[in-house]
């Protein structure tokens, strides 16, 4: 059988595992957007124009996958609501927006520049994302090679 190919293969790779929540359309803008300090159902609906059932799909999926956790609140005067708030999980997606965002200014330009700038906290300096070795030296991404891991291959039937 070829490696990474058959019954596993979906479930052995950790994109494909990836994709079957952040691959869903509005996913990975939601997880912008919290990203950006926005928590609340109306706040999301009005950023990014998503139908209302859709929106809800996508939140208790994220929730599910432990992207986003839901908190209650309460406006003075009103109902208690849910917010959804990022997680450990869910923070660590910003390597994975930052590198969509430089693929999306490099590849497809909008002509206003980039939306978004990563800058360090304290100093505001801009930063990049880099491939490093183990001795903290760079490298071009010409110089990666992608292999396959020891979950990428299939037990011997």
């Amino acid at each position: 059988m070829d490696e990474g190919s058959g019954t596993g293969s979906v479930e052995r790779c950790s994109i494909a595992r990836s994709l079957e929540v952040l691959g869903l359309k509005w996913s990975l803008l939601i997880v912008r957007e919290a990203m950006w300090g926005r928590t609340r159902f109306a706040e999301f609906r009005a950023r990014l124009g998503v139908a209302p059932d859709v929106l809800t799909d996508r939140l208790g999926r994220l929730v599910d996958a432990g992207i986003l956790e839901r908190r209650p609140y309460r406006e003075d005067g009103e109902r208690e609501r849910e917010e959804y708030v990022l997680t450990d999980a869910g923070r660590a997606l910003v390597p994975v927006l930052a590198a969509m965002n430089a693929w999306g200014d490099e590849y497809r330009p909008s002509g206003f520049g980039p939306a978004a700038i990563y800058t360090d906290r304290e100093t505001g300096e801009p930063l990049r994302l880099a491939f490093l070795a183990a001795d903290g030296s760079e490298r071009e991404v010409s110089d990666v090679a992608v292999v396959r891991g020891p979950g990428a291959l299939m037990a011997a039937p």
